[in-house]
């Protein structure tokens, strides 16, 4: 548990225990695993007052297969009642479930979409602070209701934003994508300068309010192999990117590139920068998981409510076997709390500049030096 594990305990004291929805995932994947190992962990309770949505005879399924023998859950009927020293459950059906551990069927995605369903209420309506969802088959969980490529998209739409950022951050990387969950063939026509100038103010502006960060530095890759090379390889750097670039750089945000992806990892370039925009899906997450798999947080940036995700699926190759790792969930839950406490520290410090006229004794850089 590496990720802001210090920064949470200075602002815990600025701020009230804040409640961390969990969405359960696939029933018959690592969700339900990952999420029970992590809140085994009774000092997640000094940081946050969990809150999963499911239903407990599915979590003690799990919680046999596992031998958690000691862990019980606190059921609840509202995230009103939330006891903030308890792992607490809300049960989203009254049914029994048949689990079969490691099988995508309709079953895994008919409960999956009723936890992310009641969670996501929940969250728009403001009785918890932040969403961590576990992780769902994208195909199983399409329904008349659920018409969506991913969360992203769901949550997109139930927030009411106009767009969104696929944020990938670990302590030691943090990229985002122009293009998430299309395919490769449509990736090239997808991406427009108005694309990624938008993509680039979103970064920026997480950056600033959610991480922190006074004057964050942005690295842009290049769409095509060599960036292009000078047009040899590809227009797209020369007439898109670069113009986006220009354009964002003038608008006040801290960009350079565009970087040739291979060599800009390869030779540890993303050291030198806050974070990273990829162009499409895989050219951002595959060395972001290669740098950070097990630590990584899948962050979606650009709404008014915060979610989290760990940067793993389901599993289902390893569910019911007491293997998976719930390193990258706890991260999430870390993540969420970490993003939640910034936005209300910068909330309070809006509030106290405007009762003092303007004039504020101690700002949001200073803080963050003190955190860091």
């Amino acid at each position: 548990m590496i990720f802001l594990y210090f920064a949470l305990n200075f602002y815990l004291s600025m701020s009230s225990k804040i409640k961390i929805g969990i969405s359960i995932g696939d029933v018959n994947g690592i969700g339900l695993e990952v999420i029970l190992k992590a809140l085994a962990n009774q000092s997640i309770l000094d940081y946050c007052t969990p809150i999963v949505y499911g239903h407990t005879k599915v979590a003690s399924y799990h919680r046999k297969a596992l031998g958690l023998g000691d862990f019980s859950f606190n059921v609840i009927n509202q995230a009103a009642e939330a006891n903030p020293k308890k792992a607490n459950m809300i049960n989203c059906w009254e049914e029994d479930v048949k689990i079969e551990l490691g099988v995508a069927n309709e079953t895994g995605g008919k409960y999956a979409l009723l936890s992310l369903e009641k969670a996501t209420e929940d969250l728009v309506n403001g009785n918890i602070d932040a969403l961590v969802t576990a992780p769902i088959n994208k195909h199983n969980i399409q329904s008349d209701t659920f018409k969506f490529p991913g969360h992203t998209e769901y949550l997109q739409e139930r927030s009411g934003a106009s767009d969104v950022l696929m944020f990938l951050v670990s302590e030691d990387i943090r990229v985002g994508v122009v293009t998430g969950h299309i395919p490769i063939s449509e990736v090239a026509q997808s991406i427009t300068k108005e694309k990624i100038v938008k993509k680039l103010v979103m970064i920026n502006e997480s950056l600033k309010k959610d991480f922190w960060i006074e004057k964050p530095k942005i690295a842009v890759l290049g769409l095509n192999p060599h960036a292009g090379d000078n047009g040899l390889l590809g227009t797209e750097e020369q007439t898109v990117i670069m113009p986006a670039i220009q354009e964002a750089f003038d608008s006040g945000v801290i960009c350079f590139g565009p970087y040739p992806a291979d060599g800009f990892f390869g030779k540890g370039s993303y050291k030198q920068f806050d974070a990273v925009l990829a162009m499409y899906h895989d050219q951002g997450l595959i060395p972001f998981k290669t740098i950070a798999f097990g630590n990584g947080v899948n962050y979606t940036a650009g709404m008014k409510f915060v979610r989290t995700s760990p940067d793993h699926g389901t599993g289902y190759d390893i569910a019911g076997k007491n293997i998976a790792d719930p390193s990258s969930f706890i991260e999430a839950i870390f993540a969420a709390t970490h993003i939640v406490n910034h936005r209300r520290e910068q909330e309070s410090l809006l509030s106290n500049q405007l009762r003092s006229g303007g004039k504020i004794i101690e700002t949001a850089a200073d803080v963050k030096d003190d955190a860091n």
